[in-house]
């Protein structure tokens, strides 16, 4: 088939479940994947016949795309703030919001700066491993209570060629909290950490804060496709995760150290509360660029 013909077929089959504008986003990713197309390219090269591999892949994609299938499992990778990450769907995909987060973060710090940084609930790792990138000096834990999402994290970190401290652990179990942040535990490799834990310059933490009764109004790419325990907080109690994380934090900060969340806008309050009773001072909310408040930062 020829190029024209191929994108007119991904237009044919994806009209009514897509804008059209992510139609054609669609359209310049996979050609710039499986045919190293660029936009440009593209718009120059309607006429050219597309290798029969190349078209079974682009076609294989779109079909997968009918289903909402996320593009970025399709392809297995995506790029945050300005590297390369691989994703499973044991992984959620990283958002715009959580590089704003990151930014955040490298904004405040001068780049040679010997931080102690951890990074609760890190997934693919990218908050993690975009921080060791910008702070080359850091000692950088992330840590994750699925086992599967640290394998991702892990290889994201060779890919990117940074090193960072893994460990498996859930923030809601009080018991396991205290025994992996005691002065001397076993990481994901068996190998024994020294670290006192006491001494964190930065908490970091993008955890699940989608309630369950706001499912009804996701998107089937997100619901069907991403790990709901990563996106999902307990019907009982959808702040859980933020009242662990403070009382860790007000525990394992360096007095003058910064705790960063990512937030549910609709709790923005809420959270603010919850590091006040935590005895946080200089709470800060950001809006998204989206003027949404999805971010918060505070100081021990």
């Amino acid at each position: 088939m020829l190029i024209r013909e191929i994108v007119s077929e991904i237009q044919r089959q994806l009209n009514g479940r897509y804008p059209k504008t992510e139609i054609n986003s669609f359209v310049h990713i996979l050609f710039k994947e499986y045919f190293n197309k660029s936009s440009v390219e593209l718009h120059l090269s309607k006429d050219i016949d597309t290798p029969e591999e190349v078209e079974r892949k682009i076609l294989t994609a779109v079909s997968e795309l009918y289903k909402y299938r996320p593009i970025q499992y399709i392809l297995g990778k995506t790029e945050f703030y300005g590297l390369q990450f691989e994703l499973t769907p044991d992984v959620l995909i990283p958002r715009p919001e959580t590089e704003e987060l990151v930014d955040w973060i490298v904004r405040e710090y001068q780049p040679n700066t010997a931080l102690s940084i951890i990074d609760i609930g890190t997934g693919s790792g990218c908050i993690a491993i975009s921080l060791k990138a910008n702070f080359p000096n850091a000692n950088v834990w992330a840590v994750d209570n699925s086992e599967p999402a640290l394998s991702v994290a892990k290889r994201n970190a060779t890919i990117n060629n940074v090193e960072i401290n893994f460990l498996q652990m859930d923030v809601l179990n009080d018991d396991l909290m205290s025994a992996v942040f005691s002065t001397e535990e076993r990481n994901l490799e068996g190998n024994y950490l020294k670290q006192d834990f006491s001494k964190f310059d930065i908490i970091v933490s993008n955890p699940p804060y989608v309630t369950p009764a706001e499912s009804a109004q996701m998107q089937p790419n997100v619901l069907e496709y991403e790990p709901h325990n990563a996106l999902f907080t307990p019907n009982d109690d959808p702040l859980i995760f933020f009242k662990r994380i403070a009382a860790f934090g007000f525990k394992n900060l360096k007095v003058g150290g910064r705790l960063y969340f990512e937030i549910n806008e609709t709790y923005n309050e809420d959270v603010v509360n919850i590091l006040k009773q935590h005895y946080f001072s200089d709470i800060s909310l950001r809006k998204d660029i989206n003027g949404k408040w999805r971010m918060v930062s505070a100081l021990k």
